[in-house]
């Protein structure tokens, strides 16, 4: 019961995942705030993560206990996945926060409804990762876990960036702000991604 119950969680995590790059890129169409630039790219890697993941995880569970070693190899090679997701999403976002230029950022609306939802959908998932993780411990769980801690944790920072541009558009105040959160967000990815490699070994 417990590993359809972590199925159906990976699964509902891709579903619900996979709007969000396609709602993001489409509002870089009206935008052209770093911060969402950056989102965009984020998103993209974490949904091809979570997809490895749950087709590991589903893979694992159907073969059952049979080769102990494979098991353990498809779940550290899904715990990198996850890690280099975040590495590579943290080094875009600092690149794209460090060469964009000060202006008008457009219409960030589309970004930031889907960050203020993934602050609510993706606390939800972590804390439902780490209690699955607790029942049944399994390096793909806690690799999810991991990183839905970190999409709630930059969805909140792209949120603030967001909200600023929309409440001060054109204003320095925005510039630095979609910086800042661009960069904030990018440093912590990184490290979470490191961290999240490093354990998988």
């Amino acid at each position: 019961m417990k590993e359809k119950s972590g199925q159906r969680t990976l699964l509902a995590s891709v579903l619900l995942s996979a709007p969000g790059p396609l709602v993001v890129g489409a509002g870089l169409l009206v935008g052209r705030s770093s911060t969402q630039l950056a989102d965009f790219i984020r998103r993209t890697a974490e949904l091809a993560a979570i997809i490895v993941s749950w087709a590991v995880y589903r893979h694992i569970k159907r073969a059952g206990g049979r080769d102990e070693a494979k098991k353990a190899r498809l779940e550290r090679l899904a715990a990198l996945g996850v890690g280099l997701a975040m590495c590579l999403g943290g080094l875009a976002m600092a690149l794209i926060a460090l060469f964009s230029r000060q202006g008008d950022k457009g219409n960030v609306l589309p970004g930031l409804v889907i960050a203020l939802l993934g602050v609510i959908t993706n606390t939800w998932f972590w804390l439902r990762y780490r209690r699955l993780n607790q029942q049944e411990p399994s390096a793909i769980l806690a690799a999810q876990s991991g990183l839905y801690r970190a999409k709630s944790l930059v969805d909140l920072c792209v949120s603030a960036a967001l909200m600023t541009v929309v409440l001060w558009p054109g204003s320095r105040a925005a510039y630095w702000m979609d910086a800042a959160g661009s960069l904030a967000v990018a440093l912590y990815l990184i490290i979470t991604g490191i961290g999240t490699w490093r354990r998988s070994y």
